[in-house]
Formats: C-alpha cells, sequence, structure tokens
C-alpha cells in the first residue's frame, strides 16, 4: 500500500487511465488518414522521431543507472538492486520518485539564477546531440508511392559532424556555471578541473572525428555509415582512432578515470558538492545522456552504424531493405551496439583506477595530441596520393608501436611521492 492513497483512490486511478487510453485509440482510428498523411512527411515524421526518442533515451538513461548499479555489483560481488519490483526492474522508478519528492536545497551563499540554470543547462546540452544520428536508414511507409522514402533521421544536415563537435563543448559551461555559483572553493576547483579537462581532450577527439570525415569523405553521419556498407567497417583501417575518440569520450562524459572533477576524496563531490534532489540528479541524467550519444557517435563513425556485418544471414535484408520491418531491425541493431559501448564504459569505471591529474593532461597533449595529428597526417596522405584504404591500418599499427617505443624510452618511475620530497630523503640516507 501506498502511504496515502486508499484502494478506491487506486481503482479509480486505473479506470481513468484505461479509459484515457481508449479515447486515444478511438481518436486515432477516427484521424489515421490525416495521421498517414503526416507520417509520410519527412519533417512531421521526424517531429514525431524527435518525441519518440526522447522518452526512449529518457527510460535508456533510467535503466542506464540501474544496469550500472548491477555491473559494479557483479564486479564487487554483491548483489545490487533487488528489492523494487521484479529483479529491481523497478528500481530506477523509486530512485525517480525518491529525487522528485526529497527536499531541495539552495544554499544561501550561492548565485541563486546561476546556480538553478547550470544543471538544466547541462541536462538540455546532452540531450540536443541526438538530432543528427542516423537511425534506421531510408524506409517506406506501406502507403506511400512506390519510389518514395523517408530518413529515420530527425535532421539531416551537411554539417552533422561539426554540429556534434559544438554541442559537446558547450557541455563545459554547465560543470563551469555549477562551480562558479556555487560559492564553494571545492566546486570551483572540482569545475576549472573539468574545464581543463574537457577542453584538453576535444583536441584529440576533434583529430579523431576529422579521421573519420577524410576516411568517408563527408560531414554527415549517414554518409559515413554508407562507406560501410559491404567494406569494412572504419574501425578495421583505424583501429587506433577508434581507441583515442573512445578514451577522449570517456575523459568529455568526466567518466571514471578520468573523473577528477568529482574525486570525492579530495573535492568531497566536486562542482555538484552543493546540489540535492532534482537538481543533483540532471547532472547524471546528463552524463548518462552524453554517454549515449556519444556511444551513437563512435558507432556511427568507426562500427557500422546501424548495418550489420554481411556475413550474418539476413544482413543484405536488414542493410538494404526500404521495408518498414528492416528500418525497426537497423535501429535495434543500433540500439544493441551503444548498449555494447554503455556497457564498456560502467566496466571501465569499476576496473581502473582514477589518473592523477598531472597523468591526465600528460595523456591528453603528450601521448593523443601527437599520436592524432600523426593519423590525420596518413590519411591525407592515402587521399592525397590515392592509395588504398587498408594502408591506414598499416600506418595505424606504425604509430602505435613508436609511440610505445617512444614512452619507454622516455618514461619515468610513477610513484605518488612528490619528486622533491624523494630528492630530500635520498639526501638523508
Amino acid at each position: 500500500m501506498i502511504r496515502g492513497v486508499n484502494k478506491q483512490q487506486m481503482v479509480v486511478g486505473g479506470i481513468g487511465a484505461t479509459l484515457g487510453g481508449f479515447a486515444a485509440l478511438v481518436l486515432l482510428f477516427i484521424f489515421r488518414s490525416q495521421l498517414a498523411d503526416l507520417l509520410a512527411d519527412q519533417f512531421y515524421f521526424s517531429l514525431f522521431l524527435a518525441l519518440g526518442l526522447f522518452g526512449i533515451i529518457m527510460t535508456a538513461v533510467a535503466y542506464c543507472i540501474l544496469l550500472e548499479r548491477k555491473i559494479s555489483a557483479w564486479v564487487q560481488d554483491r548483489y545490487g538492486p533487488n528489492r523494487v519490483g521484479p529483479l529491481g526492474l523497478l528500481q530506477p522508478l523509486a530512485d525517480g520518485i525518491k529525487l522528485f519528492m526529497k527536499e531541495d536545497i539552495i544554499p544561501r551563499h550561492v548565485d541563486k539564477g546561476l546556480f538553478v540554470l547550470a544543471p538544466f543547462l547541462a541536462f538540455v546540452i546532452s540531450m540536443i546531440g541526438y538530432a543528427v544520428i542516423p537511425w534506421g536508414g531510408e524506409f517506406r511507409w506501406p502507403w506511400m508511392p512506390e519510389g518514395e522514402t523517408l530518413k529515420c533521421q530527425v535532421a539531416s544536415i551537411d554539417i552533422a559532424l561539426l554540429y556534434i563537435l559544438a554541442v559537446g563543448s558547450m557541455g563545459v559551461y554547465g560543470v563551469v556555471l555549477a562551480g562558479w555559483a556555487s560559492n564553494n572553493k571545492y566546486a570551483m576547483y572540482g569545475a576549472m578541473r573539468a574545464s581543463a579537462q574537457m577542453l584538453s581532450y576535444e583536441v584529440p577527439l576533434a583529430m579523431m572525428v576529422l579521421v573519420a570525415i577524410l576516411t568517408s569523405q563527408s560531414m554527415r553521419l549517414e554518409d559515413a555509415v554508407a562507406f560501410q556498407a559491404g567494406s569494412w567497417w572504419t574501425f578495421a583501417y583505424h583501429p587506433l582512432a577508434a581507441l583515442i575518440l573512445f578514451i577522449a569520450a570517456l575523459a568529455e562524459a568526466n567518466r571514471a578515470p578520468f573523473d577528477l572533477a568529482e574525486a570525492e576524496q579530495e573535492l568531497i563531490a566536486g562542482f555538484h558538492t552543493e546540489y540535492s534532489a532534482i537538481k543533483w540528479a540532471m547532472f547524471f541524467l546528463g552524463e548518462y545522456t552524453h554517454m549515449i550519444t556519444s556511444s551513437a557517435v563512435m558507432v556511427s563513425l568507426f562500427f557500422g552504424g546501424y548495418l550489420l556485418p554481411d556475413f550474418l544471414p539476413g544482413a543484405h535484408w536488414v542493410n538494404e531493405s526500404t521495408n518498414i520491418l528492416a528500418m525497426f531491425a537497423r535501429m535495434g541493431v543500433l540500439f544493441a551496439k551503444i548498449g555494447i559501448f554503455i556497457a564498456v564504459y560502467m566496466m571501465v569505471r569499476w576496473t581502473l583506477p582514477r589518473f592523477r591529474y598531472d597523468q591526465l593532461m600528460s595523456l591528453a597533449w603528450k601521448a593523443f595530441v601527437p599520436m592524432g595529428m600523426l593519423i590525420v597526417l596518413m590519411q591525407v596522405l592515402i587521399i592525397y596520393n590515392d592509395w588504398p584504404q587498408w594502408y591506414s591500418l598499416i600506418g595505424n599499427i606504425v604509430i602505435l608501436l613508436a609511440g610505445g617505443l617512444f614512452s619507454a624510452a622516455v618514461a619515468k618511475p610513477i610513484t605518488g611521492r612528490q619528486v622533491s620530497l624523494l630528492k630530500r630523503e635520498r639526501g638523508m640516507t
């Protein structure tokens, strides 16, 4: 029994929901021809798709939080949430109700306007990136004229990848505003760390996106997917570029082992120290939404997007058919690939220890940026000289080996002690 709700109220609510659903079905039946015309128009279909994807992504975000708690429990040899609903599947609903019902505290010393704006800004910016993702390719409804197709995509624009980079770079504003508006030194330190980290890792991230653009010779994500149809996925040509892009995406999302903006043992909780209730939750909703969007971009650029490998049975029909069922199958393939990336994100979090801040910045500027520049230069030479694309695989291997040898040659002992303190200790002994 839910506190404050009796059986009569529950019955009345159930009857009301049933009648509302029945009325909606009646209206859909009456206006079915008008609805069919709207769905056959690309603008209105994209509008309905945007609303539908919003609901799907929000549901996925809630269950990503449950999945992370389950994966962390599995790694740590414990059960995880298993009380609310069968197998704990209603835990996200309970968490959401709890966060909405908790008291929302706004400390007196904060800049109230920016303090309230920051979490919503972080959430909204993370949500608008999915608009240019090609979710299911081209298809046609059964009632559409032969030869006409629709794109299962909210917006198909020529500068899709520039849009993704621009939207991703805005994510730092919510974090910085949260730290600044909190008027708390720990929150401010976390915000400064996050801004330096995100700006640093945007450089190799943008380089790897440029490699994908040069490989497919288009800034449209759907063209990047089409390039991989019937041939190797771009990952097979540029495995090192895909790896660098994945690591940079981890850093962009402030995910472990790059979560120094939230290093609780030294900054309490970092930039969101002063937040509570739903505003606190908005930061994490934005983080998981960013994970979904970045995974979709990486899958589209390097792992075939919504395409199945050609050697699988039925792959030809799924990849090329304009049938509505094939479109839903392609969406399922894309969501499955995104799910694999999300699981890898979570396994990394619960497996690797957090970097020190100097190690974090050194990895970006001393390793990823030089290697990224070499990969971009190599791909430019391949295009300019009209060499076979598989030369890039050899180039990736050579760059990785050269980087490993150089790192081994100049490596210094890893220690948590200060260099000056070590010198003093050696001088005393």
